[in-house]
């Protein structure tokens, strides 16, 4: 599957779950319930997935964890804020690079229409 028909795979597991629950609850019941749709579609996936740093040689274990890592290609960052910030989008492209992963999905579900709470974040991927 390619990254455009996987992430839309993704973008439409979510918005089932937007459309079912509503903008307003914490992060982790969007994420289990993101995971839940994962799952009934049959997509592969990783939850709370630990992301180890090295530094100088050195693993370190600094309790960073993915979300979601779908397919162990797209990360899914969950959120549930009033505002997505700059801040949001460098922690998904710091994930990517600590993964050597290409292609990250940031969505803020504390939005009245899910697609508008979707942003990708790209590292070197060159898919058609």
């Amino acid at each position: 599957m390619l990254y455009r028909e996987l992430s839309g795979a993704i973008i439409g597991a979510a918005i089932e779950v937007h459309r079912e629950l509503g903008p307003g609850l914490l992060e982790s019941v969007y994420e289990y319930c993101l995971a839940r749709e994962l799952c009934e579609t049959g997509i592969p996936f990783l939850q709370q997935h630990p992301v180890p740093i090295r530094y100088k040689g050195e693993k370190l274990d600094m309790g960073f964890r993915l979300d979601l890592w779908v397919d162990q290609r797209i990360i899914v960052e969950v959120k549930a804020v009033e505002t997505v910030q700059e801040v949001h989008r460098a922690q998904v492209l710091s994930y990517l690079r600590l993964t050597n992963s290409k292609f990250g999905l940031l969505i803020n579900f504390n939005e009245a229409v899910l697609t508008e709470g979707v942003r990708r974040v790209v590292n070197g991927l060159n898919e058609p």
